[in-house]
């Protein structure tokens, strides 16, 4: 029951839609109108610029740790917290990909995921990002640096566990959370392999809405 009950806490809270709310504070806009009609920070970066995708993903970062955080705080006595902890870091993901509060419309879940990973290994984040990042600034791709990420983060925790810097649950987060994002990004697999796949710094021209 507790691995249910976190799910659902986990779930609403990923399903914020802060993308949404900043484009509409902004520049008064749906970012689902626009470039890849996500409400991620790349989609954000591109429509709305660099403060306003600062703020997206520092807040759907947040998104991915609360979660975690609210399954071990309700469920710290219970003998599963670090699996209540994967659930709701998983349901997070799926909120912020599929949101109720937006028609199940969304993003890819890259920094709700590295959020809730983070407060499950933090060591994975900090052997990752660094790959990501320099996987990003060679390519300039934003895609290929995310689908990179989530499938090397099992690989890495798993690594980790085995010296005993990890858990199985944190493993079982990185697969999940590996599996999740690496499917969102279904499109940017296919563009990638045509050769149409944008590179980071495209912006995307926004019109005015009467």
């Amino acid at each position: 029951m507790s691995l249910v009950l976190a799910a659902v806490l986990g779930y609403l809270v990923g399903a914020i839609p802060f993308g949404l709310i900043i484009g509409r504070l902004t520049r008064g806009i749906d970012l689902r109108e626009y470039g890849s009609h996500r409400t991620g920070a790349t989609n954000a970066l591109r429509t709305l610029g660099m403060r306003a995708a600062a703020a997206v993903f520092l807040l759907d970062v947040a998104k991915g740790v609360s979660a975690v955080l609210l399954g071990r705080a309700l469920f710290g006595g219970d003998p599963l917290v670090e699996w209540t902890a994967a659930a709701a870091g998983l349901a997070a993901i799926v909120g912020h990909n599929w949101s109720l509060f937006i028609g199940f419309t969304g993003g890819r879940g890259v920094a709700t995921s590295a959020g809730a990973l983070g407060a499950m290994s933090v060591w994975t984040i900090v052997i990752l990002a660094p790959i990501v990042a320099l996987l990003i600034w060679r390519s300039r791709y934003v895609s290929l640096g995310s689908i990179s990420g989530a499938l090397g983060a099992p690989v890495i925790t798993g690594g980790l566990a085995v010296i005993g810097a990890a858990t199985v649950p944190a493993i079982a987060y990185a697969l999940g959370s590996g599996l999740l994002v690496t499917a969102a990004h279904a499109d940017n697999i296919a563009r990638l392999r045509a050769g149409t796949e944008r590179k980071i710094g495209q912006k995307e021209t926004v019109g005015t809405h009467g």
